[in-house]
């Protein structure tokens, strides 16, 4: 039996994308290390437990979903919509709690040792049910029609507005909308729509904003962006803390474990060092040549979700790998603009190296998405004869 299990294990782990694996793996490693270092002042190791244990989970998910077909899985696509909106619908549950965020973003389920957001499960369920719908239209519409754009708005405006509406928490809604935007531009919607989408949202916008419809954090957020003095001690309280930090790393940072800011225990100290601004402690202890690192895995992973998608076999499967790259790129762009100051506050982590158990364990099963079809994609060099799996 265990013989059995063996070889089963390790015929998974020859047919699974390695280099996607170990990039992921890599990054993901190198953040467990800066939570570690980032909640040594916390004394206590919990956080970096559940991370780690996050990762171990994550990767077991990687080889899993890789042998899942999506072309397969995405005929049941009613059923992962459904799934996509329940658990969006549990927010408005007793389950949803706000987590300490202000935000209704977080599921406590009694059974489970750590709180789950359930943001990071309906992006993948939204990537999925989006890429059949666009390899439908593709297939037997014309992507460039109304009708087409409009059945496209409504199953994002459903997710978005839903979403949104439930829990408050922009800043996932706005990762809907980068996903949604991408996958539709490579699938060929028409540049016109972009325009005119853009613009109505622009004008959305502006009437808010003269309405007085924004809340008023988000105002502030915005306003402290262009005009750093502003409310210094409280809304660009975050960010100014987030610079000095970033700033005091300098070329090679002040070495592991001995960051001024991500060490003290003083309340005038970097908040959310393990979430939201743990890239700002990679920048003071590890330094540019640290903040280098970091983007460098996290360009590499998006590049080899790119690859895969150019290369697979069928639109459906091109448009899953697109998905997950934009997630990321929206992601890394928005946390990292956050640390320096040109991006607002909303709550976005650095994928792969922040604190979050649920947010490492749905990024290793996109990742086993991609795999599974990297595993599934077979190259011609000249017709007629198979040369294998293309790298």
């Amino acid at each position: 039996m265990l013989r059995r299990i063996r070889e089963l294990f390790n015929d998974v782990l020859r047919q699974a994308d390695l280099l996607l694996l170990a990039l992921c793996g890599g990054a993901s490693l190198f953040g467990v290390l800066m939570v570690s270092s980032a909640t040594r002042y916390m004394h206590t190791n919990r956080l970096v437990l559940v991370q780690a244990a996050a990762l171990v989970i994550g990767v077991l998910l990687y080889l899993l979903v890789s042998q899942i077909d999506v072309g397969e899985l995405v005929k049941y696509w009613k059923w992962i919509f459904l799934v996509g909106i329940g658990f969006i619908l549990l927010l408005a549950t007793p389950l949803g709690i706000d987590g300490g965020t202000g935000n209704r973003a977080w599921l406590d389920f009694p059974f489970l040792p750590v709180k789950v957001q359930p943001a990071e499960i309906v992006k993948i369920t939204f990537i999925l049910v989006l890429a059949k719908q666009l390899a439908w239209l593709k297939e037997n519409r014309d992507l460039k029609s109304v009708t087409s754009v409009a059945m496209l708005a409504v199953h994002f405006g459903v997710i978005f507005v839903l979403y949104y509406k439930i829990s408050g928490d922009m800043g996932s809604a706005l990762v809907f909308l980068f996903i949604f935007a991408c996958m539709c531009f490579v699938a060929g919607v028409a540049l016109r729509w972009f325009l005119i989408g853009g613009g109505a949202a622009a004008l959305l916008f502006y009437a808010m904003w003269d309405l007085n419809l924004l809340d008023s954090y988000m105002k502030k957020r915005f306003i402290v962006l262009f005009d750093h003095s502003y409310d210094p001690l409280n809304t660009g309280w975050q960010q100014t803390r987030s610079l000095l930090t970033l700033g005091g790393g300098k070329i090679f940072g002040q070495g592991l474990f001995k960051g001024v800011q991500t060490q003290s225990e003083a309340a005038s100290s970097l908040p959310h060092r393990h979430t939201d601004f743990i890239f700002s402690v990679i920048g003071e202890e590890l330094g540019l040549v640290g903040c280098l690192l970091t983007l460098a895995l996290l360009t590499a992973i998006v590049l080899r979700c790119v690859y895969v998608a150019r290369h697979a076999k069928t639109r459906l499967e091109s448009y899953v790998c697109i998905g997950v790259a934009g997630m990321i790129i929206f992601q890394v762009i928005v946390n990292v603009g956050m640390c320096l100051f040109v991006m607002p506050v909303i709550g976005l982590t650095l994928p792969f190296f922040s604190y979050g158990g649920s947010s490492i364990v749905t990024l290793f099963a996109a990742m086993g998405f991609v795999s599974g079809i990297k595993m599934r994609t077979v190259v011609r060099r000249r017709p007629g004869r198979l040369i294998g799996s293309a790298y």
